[in-house]
Parts: C-alpha cells; structure tokens; sequence
C-alpha cells in the first residue's frame, strides 16, 4: 500500500486526520497499567470523562466504533432477536452484518429520508409475540449520519421515536461515531443529545483527530455487560493508556474546532456547485460531509476520483456515479480551496474529452 504524500489533498474521510505534536508528546508520557488484569489509568480517566461528558453512568473504551456498535447491539439483543436501523446506516452497511455473524441478530432496516427515521415511520414494526418470528428489541440511530451526509439529526423527532421506544419496552442505541459535529452544529450538548439512548458509541478517531479508539457509554449494567463482551470479541487492551491519552487530548481539545471542518465543507460546496456535469446532492451542508453527482459525460465516480487522484486530490466513491468529500482538521481553507479549483479543472477536462 502507497503512502499519501504530504502535498496530495486528502478528503476520503476524517479518519485520515494524524495526531498533532502535542498529542503525540501526551500520548508518550501517558501513565498506564493492564487494562484487562485490573486497570490502565488514563484509560479509567478516559472513561470517566466520556461518561459524564454523555450523562451516563459508566463507559468502556474500545479499539473501534464497529466494536463499540457491535457491542452496544449484544447488550441488548440475544440471538434470534431483531434491531429496528435505517437502511442506510453505517451499522446495517459497513460493519459486515457483524450482528449477524458475531451474536445471531437479525436487522429490520426501514428507509428513512436522508438518514432520517420518523416515529411515524415505526408504529407497527414491532413484531407480535409470536413463536415463528423474530423479537424486536432494539432501534439504532445515527447521528450525525454517514450517508445523509452529515446530516444532524432533528432533535424533536429524535426524541420521539426513543419515548416510543421506551413506551414499547425497546431498547435504544446511538451510533454517534460523528455525535460531537452534532454538537457543534446544534449547539446542543452531547448529553442532551444522548438522554434518550440505553447504550451510545462514540468515535475519538474521527473529526476529533485521535489516532486509535472509541467509546461505548451507559448505565453500570450495559457497561459492565459491554466490558465481558470487548473480550469476546477480541477487544481487551492491555496498556492502552497510550491511545487513550490521545483520545482524551482529543476530546479536551478538538471538539469546538470542529465548526472550522464544518465551514470548510461548505466552503467548498459553494467552490463546486456552478461546476459543470457536478451536480451537490445537497448544498445545506450542516457538518463536514459533501456528497456529489457525476454526470455521464464525466465518466463514472470512479473514473472522475482516478483524475483528481492525478491532479493531486483523494476522494472516495459513494456508488457509481457518487463521489464524497470530507473535511477534517488536517486540510486547512486554502487547500479546500485549491480542492475545488481542481475538482473544477477535472470535469472541464473530462467535458472536453468526452
């Protein structure tokens, strides 16, 4: 595998983001223990921070939001049950049916708008208790959402659909691997945010900058659970202090400069939309995702980001003919920039060709 070179604009994903010097020098004098025998101590402050920053009990740091996901879905379902998710969230799409595969559970994906379930939507999708069916015993939410392009989710609808959980004896889980762009776009706490879920992940290797880890948040129970099943699956670090003492930099340190990701994304949507054969999926960017069309004439995504790969700018393909670009804290506004001039000068090119 290649390594990107320094001047190669980088927008695949936030997770390209590399830990800044300062990071870097905390992580190395990060004091530590066994986290498995007994306890890592940056890891135990780690978790006591992300607690209370969520207004939960209790936290279990883990290597990766997939694990914290998988997790939180163990806790609260057993084999033979179902989970109520959006067709297009990250849990259902990019985690290898790791439900299924890993703890016998059976998906029940419903197509929001946008990434957006409505309550309306989930009235009678709780199965009836029945010995030929599965039982539904979970929803899971994403916020903000992957492939709603960052979509923050609506706050009064969000709680909607976890007070009808609760009427309905469901559980409820939140992917907020992106939860602190919600934040800050929303202006809304994470713990207002977050009130209405049994169990939430959250993601430190993301906007916020860390190089390794997430978090799985709730109360003593579903943690204490949560702690058991990271050893199944393969989850236990020992002096993990190291990577935990970069998430915690992260989280005392990046998440307000998120807004300048934000605004870099809609700088940049404003840099593309007038480009021919381009066409944005939506120019209300709230967070750091943007998603665009190709047109036929510029080939497929994939042929559009092999020539913006050779003019210097790394994007990733959403399907044939959707290409998604995200900002983060290592690619700064001129470089969002000079991205969209590119961008512009790529289709031109491709226009002229075809």
């Amino acid at each position: 595998m290649k390594k990107v070179p320094d001047n190669v604009i980088d927008l695949r994903s936030d997770t390209v983001t590399r830990p800044t010097a300062e990071m870097r020098e905390i992580m190395a004098q990060a004091e530590v223990g066994d986290d498995v025998i007994d306890v890592d101590p940056t890891v135990a402050e780690l978790e006591t921070e992300v607690a209370a920053l969520l207004g939960k009990e209790a936290a279990v740091f883990m290597p990766s939001g997939s694990m914290t996901n998988q997790v939180g879905i163990r806790v609260h379902c057993s084999p033979g049950d179902e989970f109520i998710c959006d067709t297009n969230c990250h849990i259902f799409n990019y985690e290898q049916g790791a439900f299924a595969q890993l703890s016998g559970v059976v998906a029940r994906p419903i197509e929001g708008e946008g990434g957006i379930l409505l309550q309306s939507q989930l009235q009678h999708m709780i199965r009836p208790d029945n010995e030929h069916l599965t039982r539904t015993r979970l929803i899971c939410l994403e916020n903000t959402h992957n492939r709603g392009g960052g979509k923050v989710y609506p706050r009064d609808e969000l709680e909607r659909i976890c007070e009808w959980a609760r009427t309905n004896s469901l559980a409820t889980h939140l992917d907020g691997a992106r939860l602190f762009n919600a934040v800050v776009a929303s202006g809304i706490s994470a713990a207002d945010w977050c009130a209405g879920f049994d169990t939430v992940s959250v993601c430190f290797s993301k906007g916020l900058g860390a190089p390794v880890g997430s978090a799985l948040a709730g109360s003593k129970t579903d943690t204490k659970a949560a702690r058991r099943h990271r050893k199944l699956f393969g989850g236990g670090m020992r002096q993990s202090g190291i990577i935990a003492a970069g998430a915690l930099f992260a989280l005392r340190h990046h998440i307000h400069r998120l807004s300048e990701d934000h605004e870099n994304a809609q700088r940049f949507a404003h840099g593309i939309e007038n480009v021919a054969g381009i066409q944005l999926i939506d120019n209300r960017i709230e967070t750091n995702i943007v998603f665009f069309d190709v047109a036929p004439e510029l080939g497929s995504a994939p042929d559009f980001a092999a020539e913006l790969e050779k003019d210097g700018v790394l994007m990733l393909c959403e399907s044939h003919e959707r290409v998604r670009a995200l900002t983060h804290l290592n690619v700064n506004a001129s470089a969002i920039d000079q991205a969209a001039e590119i961008v512009a000068t790529v289709a031109a090119r491709l226009q002229s060709q075809s």
